[in-house]
């Protein structure tokens, strides 16, 4: 009799203990993904802060007379074509993140050009309220660059924890996959070429 109770208190407390410590496992787990989704709506939050300037930004060079048409348009298609997209951070796929990241490289690229374009024009680079948005686009641009940093250490956070021993097997049980963060564009290596 005794011997079955020993041996019933030591399954109990074994069971007890292998719960504890995947409860605690799951509960970093869900932790860590929330830290993740939090920092991709900090870096969605910064695009769409450049995406919102942007219209003030067209705007103001349009006073310019003879601005080059196609740089404004192809400016404003590039915004229609990033804003369009949205990522849910339920959802962060690895195709869904880089077509996210290819709209807004497209975007980034319009900009560069209208920045370059605008120095044939001094009157627009004497304007004030041109020099204001340029200098938050500068400031946005930061922002962008330093939420990115900030998600793909969360990711790698992330994915640490995910991978782990023993926390692997409870990942795997509970559902929770490594996720992708940002990455450099294909080309990002070789400088942009400017032409006039």
């Amino acid at each position: 009799m005794k011997s079955k109770n020993l041996v019933l208190i030591i399954i109990l407390a074994a069971v007890l203990i292998l719960g504890g410590c995947g409860c605690g496992q799951y509960n970093s787990l869900v932790q860590q993904d929330e830290v993740v989704k939090n920092a991709w709506n900090n870096v969605q939050s910064d695009y769409q802060r450049r995406a919102d300037l942007i219209p003030n930004l067209v705007s103001t060079v349009k006073g310019e007379a003879n601005f080059e048409q196609t740089t404004l348009t192809n400016v404003i298609n590039a915004r229609a074509s990033a804003t369009q997209i949205k990522v849910d951070p339920e959802n962060l796929t690895p195709e869904k993140l880089q077509q996210f990241q290819q709209s807004q490289g497209q975007l980034s690229q319009a900009l560069g050009r209208l920045m370059v374009v605008s120095e044939q024009y001094p009157t627009l680079r004497a304007n004030d309220a041109f020099r204001g948005l340029q200098a938050q686009l500068e400031g946005t641009e930061n922002r962008i660059k330093v939420a990115r940093n900030d998600f793909n250490g969360a990711v790698q956070a992330y994915n640490t924890q995910v991978r782990k021993f023993p926390t692997n097997i409870f990942a795997g049980m509970m559902g929770f996959k490594p996720r992708t963060g940002f990455t450099a564009e294909v080309g990002s290596e070789r400088a942009p070429e400017v032409k006039f």
